[in-house]
């Protein structure tokens, strides 16, 4: 009896023993796993803080430019990125908007590099941080309608809001100018502007370019010349319209120069195709001549009232640096090398004429 209390003693107190370490077995692994879900917790929102997500080109690329209108929601931006771009993480995107209050999106020209994380990305949608687009023009350019068209399509304007502005009297004379000399503003160059420039922006730009370019030195040069800006560049731009060959600039120009100083007409040819507005045309015939508009130089002395296209910086330079000469006239050569024939009187002019006339003629060319 004895040995069996013993035994029964012995029985309960291992039961009581094993109950113990299975209390102390959940009790280990309820904090195990309580310290791993606050591990995994904190990794979490860690990695919101310190990683807040990414896109990665997909391409060999080093980067993409995007136009963005006005009209733009941010879903359709993001629509747009994900072509090019592997986003880390939709969730963290959606986190980033969420936390800078992204509801609307700038306009704009936007580069983005190989990985950009999405802090920067909506940051910049968000303040029109835009990237800036390079505005090229050339002397190619004749009327305000062909320079606006031209800028229109570089930027977020319509061509009517510039070419309103440069047919308005009013507005050009804030920069000094009148609608026949608006186009002097605009000096042909690359510049770097941002695509959603307004239309007065866009002017206040050029007149600031305009002010540097004419500086004391060009100023004083023309003075000397008893010409205005306007006028210098008014010149430059029937010399660059009478041949491409820059290397005749300074001759062309003297003569030029050398009429006006003497009051005789300058019977310069573009003048007259400006007039008519037809730059197709490759001959002024004898009929022409007669056509009746203040820009005809055959019919009226003295400058026409503006430029009859945009004129480079340095070709204004070749008019306001002009050597002296005794040329008056000047008839592209003959032997159509694309040249001219310079001459001191109408004499020697009649006869270089008629030769070329003859060879015009002869090669069939109206």
């Amino acid at each position: 009896m004895c040995s069996f209390s013993k035994k029964l003693h012995i029985f309960f107190a291992n039961i009581k023993k094993k109950s113990y370490l299975c209390t102390l077995l959940i009790y280990v692994m309820r904090k195990v796993l309580l310290v791993t879900i606050t591990i995994l917790a904190l990794w979490g929102i860690g990695r919101l803080i310190l990683f807040p997500g990414f896109m990665t080109i997909k391409n060999v690329e080093k980067m993409h430019g995007y136009y963005i209108p006005a009209s733009a929601s941010v879903d359709s931006v993001l629509h747009v990125l994900q072509k090019d771009y592997e986003f880390s993480s939709k969730i963290f995107w959606d986190k980033q908007v969420h936390r800078q209050h992204l509801s609307e999106v700038h306009p704009g020209y936007y580069v983005f590099g190989e990985k950009v994380k999405f802090a920067d990305v909506v940051r910049r949608l968000k303040g029109g941080e835009e990237t800036p687009v390079r505005l090229t023009f050339t002397h190619t350019v004749r009327t305000p309608e062909q320079l606006a068209q031209r800028l229109s399509k570089q930027l977020l304007l319509d061509s009517a809001s510039i070419a309103s502005r440069m047919y308005d009297a009013e507005y050009m004379a804030r920069y000094g100018l009148k609608p026949e000399t608006a186009i002097t503003l605009f000096l042909p160059d690359t510049y770097e502007v941002y695509w959603t420039m307004t239309a007065d922006e866009l002017f206040n730009r050029m007149a600031k370019e305009y002010k540097r370019f004419w500086n004391e030195k060009r100023k004083m040069q023309a003075e000397a010349l008893k010409l205005s800006q306007s006028e210098v560049a008014t010149i430059s731009s029937i010399v660059e319209s009478e041949t491409n060959n820059q290397d005749e600039y300074p001759a062309i120009a003297s003569i030029y120069l050398n009429r006006l100083r003497k009051g005789i007409p300058l019977q310069a040819c573009p003048t007259v195709i400006f007039a008519q507005r037809d730059f197709s045309k490759r001959r002024v015939l004898k009929k022409d001549l007669s056509f009746d508009s203040p820009y005809n130089t055959y019919k009226h002395r003295g400058l026409p009232p503006g430029p009859i296209r945009c004129t480079r910086k340095s070709t204004i330079d070749a008019v306001l640096t002009a050597p002296k000469t005794d040329y008056l006239y000047m008839c592209a050569n003959p032997d159509f090398s694309g040249t001219h024939v310079f001459s001191k009187s109408f004499r020697e002019h009649q006869a270089v004429a008629a030769k070329y006339q003859r060879e015009l003629n002869k090669r069939h060319v109206r």
